[in-house]
Formats: C-alpha cells, sequence, structure tokens
C-alpha cells in the first residue's frame, strides 16, 4: 500500500514537472522579447530603430544626435525590397548622420530637420533604386553632455 502511494506521489510530480517544463520557453522567449512599439496600423509604415550620432566641437564630445523615423512605402512589392535593403539603408543613414553631425549640428541651434529628412530621402531613393519610399521624420532632438 505503501508504495502505490509513493508511485502516486511520483506520478503527480512527474506530471506536474512535465508542466512546467513545457511551461517555460512560452514564459522565457516572452520574457526576453521586448514589447515592440508600433508607431502606427499601417501596413505601408516601415520602422527604423533610432539613429544616434555625437556632436563633435572640434575634436571633443558636445553631445548626441538622435534622429528617429520610418518609411511609408505604399507598394508592396518595393516594400519587400525596402525590408531587405533596411540594414544597408540604416548604415547609411548612419554614416550621414554622423558626417552632419560633425559638421553642421551646432550646440547653441536646433537642427536642420528639412536638412536631415533630404539627406535621409536622397539616401532612400538612391538605395531602392528609385522613388517610392518615402521617409518621415518622427522625432529629432539633441542632448548636450557639458
Amino acid at each position: 500500500m505503501r508504495s502505490n502511494t509513493r508511485l502516486a506521489s511520483l506520478g503527480r510530480l512527474i506530471a506536474l514537472s512535465a508542466v512546467l517544463v513545457s511551461a517555460l520557453p512560452i514564459a522565457s522567449a516572452s520574457a526576453a522579447e521586448p514589447a515592440a512599439r508600433k508607431t502606427t496600423q499601417s501596413e505601408s509604415y516601415i520602422v527604423v530603430e533610432p539613429i544616434y550620432s555625437t556632436i563633435l566641437d572640434g575634436n571633443k564630445p558636445l553631445g548626441l544626435l538622435m534622429v528617429e523615423l520610418g518609411l511609408d512605402v505604399p507598394d508592396a512589392g518595393l516594400r519587400d525590397r525596402v525590408t531587405q535593403a533596411l540594414p544597408a539603408l540604416r548604415d547609411a543613414y548612419v554614416r550621414s548622420l554622423l558626417n552632419y553631425a560633425a559638421t553642421a549640428v551646432r550646440p547653441a541651434r536646433q537642427p536642420n530637420v528639412d536638412e536631415i529628412a533630404n539627406r535621409m530621402q536622397a539616401i532612400t531613393d538612391k538605395m531602392v533604386g528609385h522613388e517610392g519610399a518615402r521617409v518621415l521624420m518622427a522625432q529629432t532632438a539633441i542632448r548636450l553632455t557639458r
């Protein structure tokens, strides 16, 4: 009789551990992934992660320039091409913004958002091959570290 109780307890323990083990991958996957921030419900909008660049005064860093943008690509075929080219696009955006922040941004003035948007649009048009992906500026800010 005592062995039946042990077998029943062992069976419950095995069943409980199986339930816990099956729940672990789900819990760890949801905890590891941050919640995605959706800017819009539009399917044509592609989010580009924020881009940061150092603001320089000569060789001295004075702060950061942050640019947040997205791409509106209504054509589904072109949207697939843009999505595949996104790492290269982002690299070109970063390099252009580094150059802009080092040469044109001054701590006493706000950055020229139109100029930044025009630079990003020119890069997008060149890398995509033709017009059809419109750059939408979401936010531009500077942070001084004095």
